[in-house]
């Protein structure tokens, strides 16, 4: 049976979103006065503006949890996640979050979301949040782990536990 985890931005996220456009579009006009149109301020604004659509693409909308896997939804990407690649399932502490730093993502910008570096455990790790808290740890047999806040917590993790087996982490020597 499949289930949907929307995603809701919180007040913050909404503020932060608007705050960094405002800022984008005051540094593009302030830019093309300054230069008076040349062909700098016209580089500056193409680059702003495939930058800012590759993030638009990438912001997760919703988690849906069904009987082959997770799949992470974004507006333009999708990432799949099968019950036979998930090694375990955990809720994360907003405090153990604080440490991450982002290396190739968006801070505010309409959510968290993209390669975070976790400075405690110095790995990088695959962050898709609407909001800073109520996160669960996703690892999967590779070691990689990936990130998602969800208001339903609880429930997400209780669904994805009764399909993922158990499974040897132990290496052989």
């Amino acid at each position: 049976m499949e289930k949907i985890y929307k995603y809701r931005f919180g007040k913050r996220i909404v503020y932060t979103s608007v705050l960094y456009l405002l800022l984008v579009v005051g540094l593009s006009v302030m830019l093309a006065l300054f230069y008076e149109g040349g062909y700098i301020s016209a580089w500056f604004i193409s680059l702003i503006l495939a930058v800012l659509t590759l993030m638009i693409l990438s912001i997760p909308r919703r988690v849906v949890v069904d009987e082959e896997g997770i799949e992470i939804q974004c507006i333009a990407e999708d990432t799949t996640l099968s019950f036979e690649d998930i090694a375990s399932i955990r809720k994360i502490s907003r405090r153990e979050m604080n440490a991450c730093l982002p290396i190739f993502g968006a801070v505010g910008f309409f959510g968290h979301y993209g390669r975070f570096l976790n400075l405690r455990t110095m790995e990088f790790v695959h962050i898709y949040a609407s909001r800073w808290g109520k996160f669960v740890e996703i690892t999967d047999i590779d070691g990689n782990k990936y990130y998602i806040s969800c208001e339903e917590r609880t429930d997400i993790i209780k669904r994805v536990n009764e399909y993922i087996k158990p499974h040897d982490t132990q290496e052989n020597i």
